[in-house]
């Protein structure tokens, strides 16, 4: 700690014995000790400097010796719940299966563009599509969250049976399985003209 922590620690000790019911305020709190800091004269600030410095050799010393628990784990924070590898891939939205088609057309036009780049352009194009294409795009949005419930219901039940396998789709193969049923759907379409 600073000099200045400890003297704002020994204030607030002096204020907590003359009102100890008194709920402090921090800003006038904190004010107050700024001014009162500030007008200390060298020699009134010497035992907290003294504190600070004693302070400060316990912590170099025991830095030294310090080994960190777990170094891979930030500090404070949540730690990630691990994928099963097994689990279904997520659905995806409309957007995205926009994205998937429209990206690497951007991508070809315009190879000097950064990912940041592709995406604004990416959102101003689907903000711009025809509803027709659109619907397109949620069609197969609602297809593929159908899939997912369905594989999602399957890994359930396969995990409860005891079972490690549930089949986690990629994203390849997803679009596959959508073009596949795009150009049956369209067969059908054409058929029924």
């Amino acid at each position: 700690m600073t000099a200045y922590a400890y003297f704002v620690q020994a204030c607030r000790e002096e204020l907590k014995k003359r009102h100890p019911d008194q709920a402090v305020a921090f800003t006038e709190f904190s004010r107050s000790c700024a001014q009162r800091w500030k007008a200390m004269s060298a020699q009134e600030k010497a035992p907290f400097q003294n504190q600070a410095e004693v302070d400060k050799q316990r912590f170099n010393a025991e830095m030294r010796t310090y080994v960190p628990q777990d170094a891979g784990r930030k500090r404070g924070g949540k730690r990630k719940r691990s994928k099963d590898p097994n689990a279904p891939k997520r659905s995806l939205s409309a957007f995205f299966w926009f994205c998937n088609d429209e990206r690497p057309k951007i991508r070809g036009m315009n190879p000097e563009y950064t990912v940041g780049d592709v995406a604004k352009e990416l959102g101003r194009m689907w903000a711009q599509v025809d509803p027709q294409t659109r619907e397109r795009y949620n069609l197969m949005a609602e297809r593929d969250k159908q899939r997912y419930q369905r594989e999602m219901e399957g890994y359930k039940n396969n995990k409860k049976a005891g079972g490690g396998g549930g089949g986690r789709g990629g994203g390849q193969m997803q679009q596959q399985t959508y073009e596949a049923e795009e150009s049956e759907e369209e067969s059908d379409e054409e058929d029924d003209e």
